[in-house]
């Protein structure tokens, strides 16, 4: 049986599902955002948070950066990024909140420095995002960290989740179906794929959601994921680019409500008569070879039909 053991909690078939709380940049460049969002992961039972983490000038061209965004932050898309990036005094205060509460977090890393800037924390594990998957210098990187691996295989076709897997090796990886649109739609989900990722490589499979709904992941949980990443936000209506494929704080908490649940409901597979449905045997089934005689009070008389289709002559004989 595939698993994966992320600080002390093992990920797998047979194990509670691993809910990802992704706050990403949801907190808007604000860390008492952040600290909301925290809260809101602890009080819904999810197992972590997740961060995002880049080396601005190293994942973006100049061009890129010098492009018109008007922002809260400035007029470029620079602007936008840098005023987006937490830096060390904020990851500390991230680590320190985290640990007080007592959830795990950790972060997808976009480049070697930032997987080098994260590892100073002692995350469980490391995420590489959809768009890195093909990226195989920050596959190695990373997994030279010593740490397990969450990979998600959104916009990647199976050939290359074939070479990432290569690149990587099996061993403490975890890989999570996603789809790369945001917010996605149900007929884009496909999430027939997780169950063939298991078979195919033989690793934990979990299920990244960027959809705006609750079903899809909790289906995604009954096809066999052993993890969800959800993001979460305090209101979609927030700004920021991800907001409207997350969840509000009720909507995570039906999630993880929905998710145990169903959990709940898988039992061990064994067909048993339960001890609860003896009694209901002896009231509801019949016993073959027992008669008994109950007087029954005739109620219609000639059964002929009247004139009126589909009509019987009623009455007491």
């Amino acid at each position: 049986m595939a698993e994966v053991k992320i600080g002390n909690t093992m990920v797998g078939d047979g194990h509670p599902c691993y809910v990802v709380a992704e706050i990403g940049i949801n907190h808007n460049g604000e860390i008492g955002l952040a600290r909301q969002l925290i809260d809101v992961a602890e009080a819904a039972g999810c197992n972590a948070v997740k961060f995002q983490k880049r080396t601005i000038d190293v994942v973006y061209t100049l061009e890129e950066l010098a492009k018109p965004r008007e922002s809260s932050f400035g007029e470029t898309n620079g602007d936008l990024k840098y005023g987006l990036e937490f830096e060390l005094g904020e990851y500390q205060g991230i680590n320190r909140y985290c640990c007080e509460v007592d959830i795990a977090w950790f972060a997808s890393c976009w480049d070697e420095t930032s997987v080098d800037f994260i590892d100073q924390f002692n995350v469980p594990c490391y995420k590489i995002a959809s768009a890195s998957l093909t990226d195989d210098n920050l596959l190695r990187y990373t997994r030279a960290k010593g740490k397990p691996i969450i990979l998600s295989t959104g916009m990647s076709s199976l050939e290359e989740i074939d070479h990432a897997v290569k690149v990587l090796g099996e061993k403490d990886l975890v890989l999570l179906h996603a789809v790369s649109t945001y917010p996605a739609n149900y007929d884009e989900l496909n999430l027939r794929v997780i169950p063939e990722l298991k078979k195919r490589y033989g690793v934990p499979v979990g299920y990244s959601g960027h959809e705006t709904g609750l079903p899809s992941s909790v289906a995604a949980v009954a096809l066999g994921a052993c993890m969800v990443e959800r993001h979460i936000t305090m209101s979609r209506a927030m700004w920021g680019s991800d907001q409207a494929a997350s969840l509000e704080p009720n909507g995570i908490t039906r999630l993880m409500r929905d998710i145990r649940l169903i959990e709940l409901s898988f039992g061990n597979g064994v067909k048993r008569v339960l001890d609860v449905e003896k009694p209901i045997i002896k009231k509801l089934r019949r016993v073959v070879g027992e008669s008994k005689s109950i007087p029954r009070t005739p109620w219609v008389t000639t059964n002929e039909l009247s004139p009126v289709c589909g009509s019987v002559e009623i009455g007491v004989s």
